[in-house]
């Protein structure tokens, strides 16, 4: 056992300590919950993390994104997360992912690896679908998370089967996207039922989306720590 991850050992012992070094994880979009997830997974021991995301760090970053600082501005987000990560583990395994998953990228990137667990970040509803569908097919767990943009009460926020999700309107597309591909449950998601604040988001045209949304500091942390513990918890058999 090294020294810094003496607390986790005392918490979980070194059986599950071990299961989660041995554990390969997928998250993909490394943007304000998807960095949380990626880094409270780290700090807790997981062994391989596979991060996909092809966005550089921009300004309006800073408010919300782990790595996001003034002196990361313009670096691409996966290599940051790859030194950031290394710098809190060295024995961690990190592969970076610097693209866009959608189409055909998807299949081969769950085909790429036995992951124990896949992670969705992703904003943009179709590519978020394809990817829930391909690791349901090939019998991946999953967790997914649902919009944080716009919220502001964190108490709210749920860990639920997709099918229980309720209130949130990134699931309610999601659900409908689903039922049409056969998927009505099997995956966990986190959402939150606190209704959209008003005039908090704007149209846009920008590469992969078309609206901006605004966003506290804090929803998108706690949400990715509700993921983590997910993928923690459920690893550890205890979910």
């Amino acid at each position: 056992m090294q020294q810094w991850q003496e607390r986790t050992h005392l918490l979980l012992g070194e059986e599950k300590s071990e299961i989660l070094r041995q554990s390969h994880v997928l998250i993909v979009g490394m943007g304000g919950v998807g960095g949380y997830v990626a880094e409270m997974l780290c700090r807790a021991g997981v062994g391989r993390l596979t991060i996909a995301d092809a966005d550089e760090f921009s300004l309006t970053n800073i408010n919300r994104q782990l790595g996001a600082l003034h002196s990361t501005v313009g670096k691409i987000k996966n290599e940051v997360f790859e030194a950031r990560f290394k710098d809190i583990n060295p024995d961690v395994e990190i592969r970076c992912v610097n693209q866009y998953i959608r189409d055909d990228l998807t299949w081969e990137l769950l085909d790429s690896a036995p992951f124990d667990y896949v992670v969705d970040c992703i904003d943009t509803l179709s590519p978020k679908a394809n990817l829930i569908k391909g690791a349901l097919e090939r019998g991946m767990r999953l967790v997914s998370s649902m919009g944080s943009g716009a919220k502001t009460a964190p108490e709210l926020i749920e860990i639920k089967d997709i099918s229980k999700t309720h209130h949130c309107p990134l699931a309610h597309m999601l659900r409908k996207r689903l039922h049409k591909m056969g998927i009505k449950s099997g995956f966990y998601a986190v959402f939150s039922p606190e209704p959209i604040r008003e005039g908090a988001m704007i149209l846009c045209e920008e590469q992969n989306k078309k609206s901006n949304v605004g966003t506290i500091s804090y929803i998108p942390a706690v949400f990715g720590c509700y993921c983590a513990s997910v993928v923690i918890r459920d690893l550890l058999g205890e979910f």
